[in-house]
Formats: structure tokens, C-alpha cells, sequence
């Protein structure tokens, strides 16, 4: 794409293009910005506002084609800005070859070093409690209000502390202070912790950061709101793309000014967010749906469960009551991931690290985007899922099937989709699914120890559909040293068919546990499994 179509969909909100422009120009930009204030570490402070400032004034400009030019005039201006700043000495046109050249000498880089490494030591050794909000005053100029919302101070204990500070480091160090900052990395990561804010629509927050260190998702931001003296807590909900972040506003972020100070706390968000807010958010960030204009089909996954009793809808959207991924597809697909905190999870697991140890962590991919976002700990109940409703398909992913070795842990009780209201798929696939939902809701529900109970044979082929619905993934082949099969829907709708009608009597329950196809479970039989099947679910909380 050429940057003038690029500028097109940037004047019109598109902020991916922004940041493609940004990355396009910005060697020029600095180029530019270095030749008229001379100096590198202000270069850069200048072509980072100059951005800024262009994101801002973006509609305004008409000719796409006139963008290198009209970018330049805006770094010149910032530029001008940092030059008027200088005090200038003046000396007489005869005394100017008497001058110092700009070439800094041996001697005097050494003499630069020495005092570097003296500043950051004195920076150092400050308490923490002055360190922090000395390294946000003069690293990233950050106003006294702004380190009062990030540190959750009160202004006036700010400006004590920035006063200790500079007590503590004398004239002498303090001026060694300014001159270092921008030229050497601090001894903690607040440089890379410090962003800007692009846009607020809405609950919707889009941030640059540092690409080279960019907050995870579930990483909780805070966002200076400097003209009503507070924070605005966001919970990263994308994977970072480059520089470019994406969150959802735990906190009303109405009226955010570009170019406020974003703040990454570097912790995951324990914040739960609204499911009544995601609800109204889903239109902006998935945008319409194709049940609602007509045009639904379904996406067929090759998961036996998702396919035949949650099938996906082509270019929609999803929500996933758990933790569970899905590969890419050619289609397209919004997955909306609501995660819970298990009571039983190992200390100190974090979800972007796993996300980077099975290889999910550069998303999104191809044609799915994934969101994710902490959801309250607690039972899916019948009132919670039903805030879901705006989603096209609820997959409900339950830990009683988990404990119970049922992999995926899909709740197919639970587990619904829009397709099934359309003509988007079978009359037979909506009979079947009705009566494979049935058969499992009657054997959680059932007491097979009790007598007079249930019909026995009807239980047995019901506990042979739910093991029929686990599945081995490619994602977990290196866990379970099994590779990941698919199946295709044709085939899961007439097994289960099979199942129902008692075709598959004959076969033991067991053969059917974490298998793909027909001729694998036939090929079961006999076979000592290294994984137990599911001889008997718990009873469902």
C-alpha cells in the first residue's frame, strides 16, 4: 500500500495505518529534525511530538500527496520550539574563527562519561520513594499532576519529594542529572513504561509505546487525565502490535486529550471487566455482524464439539467463557477470551508468558483477532452468560469437565450459537445437536449409582459422546506426544448420528476418548490408552 492511500485511511481514524506512516517516514522525519536542533536525544523528543501533533491535525490535510512536505513543516515547527528554548551567546563576526569547534574532544567525552557515571549513581542511590518520581520529572517531563495520578499521590507529597530529591543530589549532581537522562538508560524500565495516548473512543484506548517493550496483554495502564486530577485504570486486551496497544477503560475515559501520559504498571490487571460495557463495545470492536446483515455461513473448525454444537460464524464474533484458542482460519473470526483467575493455577503463572510459551503470543494472525480480557471469578451462572448475548457464539469452557480429563473442557449444555437460528446450517446438524445437548444434560444430571435410575444404555452412548468431543490439538502435541487430528463436519455429525442410534454399541467407551475419525476409534479398540477416558463426570457445579 502507498502512503498516500495509507494517509487516506489514517485521516479517517484507521490508527494502524498512523503507525505504518510513522514507521515509514520517521527516518526522514528524524533526519530532518537532527539537522536543524543538532543534537540526538532532542531529535528525538522532537520527530515523537511532531507525530503527535501530525495525528492530531491528520483530517485537516487535504492533498495525501502533500503528507512528506506538510510532515516536515510540523517537525520544523517543533523543532523551532526546542531552538527558541536555547540561550544563544552572540559574539562579534572577528572573534568567530577564535571559536570552539563542535567535535567534542578525547578529554572532554571522558570527562562526560565520568560525570554519567556519577549521575546515575547518585540517581541510584536515592530512596525509592524520591527515585521514582525525580526519574518521571526529568527522564519524560512529566507535569507534577501526571507523577501525582501515576503514583497515586497527592500533588503537594509530589512536590516534597521532587524537592528532597533535588536536596539530596545538590546543584553540582543535579545539573550532571539533566544532562545524562537523555543519554543513558535509567536502573529500572521506567523508560520503556512511559507511552502516549493516541485515541479514546468510547471505553476503547489506543496507546503507542516503546516497540521494543511493549505492555502485555492484561497489563494495566493508567492513563493521566490531567485536567480532572485522576487516573484512568485500562486493561490491555490486544497483544501488542509493534509500538501500537490496545485496551478497554475500567474507568470512565471520556474527554482523554492525544498525547496524554500513559503509564504501564507493568502488573496483569486483576480488575474484572463489565460484561454490560463489552456488550455495548462489541459493534466497534468486531464490528457488524454477518447474521444481522444476511450473509451467515459457517466457519468449520475441524473441532468436533465447536463444529457440531457451537459452530462459528464466518466473519464474526465469539466469546469463550474460559481459556481456549483456536487455530488460524481463511474466514476471519473475532475470539473474545474471558479469563479467569483458577483458585488452583501455580503461583505466579502469568497468561502472556504461556501465550509465548505455545507459541499464540504474535496475535493477531491472519484472519482471527483475539481479545482478551479478565472476566469476575465465579460460576457461569444462567444470569451471567445471558449478558453475553450480543456475542454470535457463547463457548462455555467449564472446569468440572476439565478436572474430569474432558479436553477441550467445552460445556455443550451451555454452549450456544446464532447459526442455529438461521439457514446457515442443516435442518439434521440442529436436530442432531438437540439431541447429542440432551443426552449429556441427562448424564451430569443422572445418579448411576442410584437405582431405578436413568436408562443405563442411553447413559453409556451419552458418555460416549462426550468422550467422542475430546480432542488432541496441534498446540499440545509437544505436551501429550500425540499429533493434533481434525475432523470434518460431515463426518462428527454422522458419528454422532451413529452414537444416538446405537450403531456404536458394539465399541467400548473408552475407544472413543481423545480420537479424531471413525477408523482411529475402531483402531482404539483393544489398544492400552496412555490417557484414562471419562469413565464417570463429577457431578456439575
Amino acid at each position: 500500500m502507498d502512503y498516500e492511500q495509507q494517509v487516506r485511511r489514517a485521516s479517517g481514524g484507521d490508527v494502524k495505518a498512523f503507525v505504518d506512516l510513522t514507521q515509514q517516514f520517521q527516518h526522514m522525519a528524524f533526519g530532518a529534525a537532527l539537522a536543524l536542533v543538532n543534537d540526538f536525544h532532542q531529535a528525538e523528543d522532537v520527530v515523537q511530538e511532531a507525530f503527535v501533533a501530525a495525528w492530531s491535525a491528520l483530517p485537516s490535510l487535504a492533498d495525501p500527496a502533500a503528507f512528506p512536505g506538510w510532515l516536515r513543516g510540523i517537525v520544523r515547527h517543533q523543532a523551532f520550539r526546542v531552538l527558541r528554548k536555547r540561550t544563544l551567546r552572540t559574539v562579534p563576526l572577528a572573534e568567530a574563527e577564535d571559536l570552539p569547534g563542535e567535535e567534542v574532544l578525547p578529554d572532554r567525552r571522558l570527562e562526560q562519561r565520568r560525570q554519567s557515571a556519577m549521575a546515575l549513581a547518585a540517581i541510584a542511590g536515592l530512596p525509592g520513594k524520591l527515585r521514582e518520581p525525580a526519574t518521571l520529572f526529568f527522564i519524560h517531563e512529566c507535569s507534577h499532576q501526571d507523577i501525582a495520578v501515576f503514583l497515586g499521590l497527592p500533588v503537594a507529597t509530589i512536590n516534597n519529594r521532587l524537592h528532597a530529591a533535588r536536596s539530596k543530589l545538590k546543584e553540582r549532581m543535579l545539573a550532571m542529572v539533566n544532562e545524562t537522562f537523555h543519554a543513558h538508560a535509567l536502573p529500572d524500565d521506567f523508560a520503556n513504561r512511559i507511552g502516549r495516548l493516541i485515541e479514546a473512543r468510547g471505553a476503547v484506548v489506543e496507546a503507542l509505546f516503546n516497540p521494543d517493550a511493549p505492555p502485555d496483554v492484561l497489563t494495566e495502564l493508567a492513563v493521566s487525565d490531567e485536567a480532572n486530577r485522576r487516573a484512568v485504570a485500562v486493561q490491555v486486551f490486544q497483544p501488542p502490535s509493534g509500538a501500537f496497544v490496545r485496551g478497554i477503560a475500567l474507568s470512565p475515559a471520556a474527554a482523554l486529550p492525544r498525547g496524554s501520559t500513559v503509564l504501564s504498571s507493568g502488573n496483569q490487571s486483576e480488575t474484572p471487566v463489565n460484561l454490560d460495557e463489552l456488550g455495548r463495545l462489541l459493534p466497534q470492536l468486531a464490528g457488524p455482524s454477518p447474521i444481522a446483515t444476511g450473509a451467515a455461513r459457517l466457519l468449520e473448525t475441524g473441532i468436533k464439539v465447536i463444529d457440531v454444537m457451537c459452530p462459528l460464524v464466518a466473519g464474526g464474533n465469539a466469546t469463550i467463557a474460559g481459556t481456549h484458542r483456536l487455530k488460524d482460519g481463511p474466514d476471519g473470526l473475532k475470539l473474545f477470551a474471558l479469563l479467569q483467575v483458577w483458585r488452583d493455577a501455580p503461583p505466579g503463572f502469568s497468561f502472556p508468558a504461556s501465550l509465548k510459551e505455545e507459541g499464540l503470543a504474535d496475535i493477531p494472525c491472519g484472519a482471527v483477532q483475539q481479545f482478551f480480557m479478565r472476566a469476575e471469578d465465579g460460576p457461569w451462572t444462567a444470569s451471567r452468560l445471558s449478558l453475553l448475548d450480543p456475542f454470535d457464539v457463547v463457548i462455555r469452557h467449564s472446569r468440572d469437565l476439565a478436572r474430569a480429563r474432558v479436553f477441550p473442557a467445552v460445556d455443550v449444555v451451555t454452549s450456544r450459537s446464532r447459526l442455529f437460528q438461521t439457514n446457515a446450517v442443516s435442518v439434521e446438524h440442529v436436530a442432531v445437536a438437540e439431541r447429542v445437548r440432551k443426552a449429556i444434560a441427562a448424564l451430569w444430571a443422572a445418579d448411576l449409582h442410584a437405582e431405578g435410575g436413568a436408562d443405563a444404555r442411553m447413559l453409556e452412548r451419552a458418555l460416549k459422546l462426550q468422550n467422542y468431543f475430546t480432542q488432541p490439538f496441534f498446540v499440545a502435541e509437544r505436551w501429550n506426544k500425540r499429533p493434533g487430528t481434525t475432523v470434518g463436519l460431515a463426518e462428527a455429525l454422522q458419528t454422532c448420528r451413529d452414537i444416538l442410534d446405537g450403531r456404536c454399541d458394539d465399541l467400548p467407551t473408552d475407544a472413543f476418548y481423545f480420537s479424531g475419525d471413525m477408523a482411529e476409534i475402531r483402531g482404539n479398540v483393544g489398544r492400552t490408552l496412555k490417557f484414562g477416558p471419562v469413565t464417570w463426570p463429577p457431578r456439575a457445579q
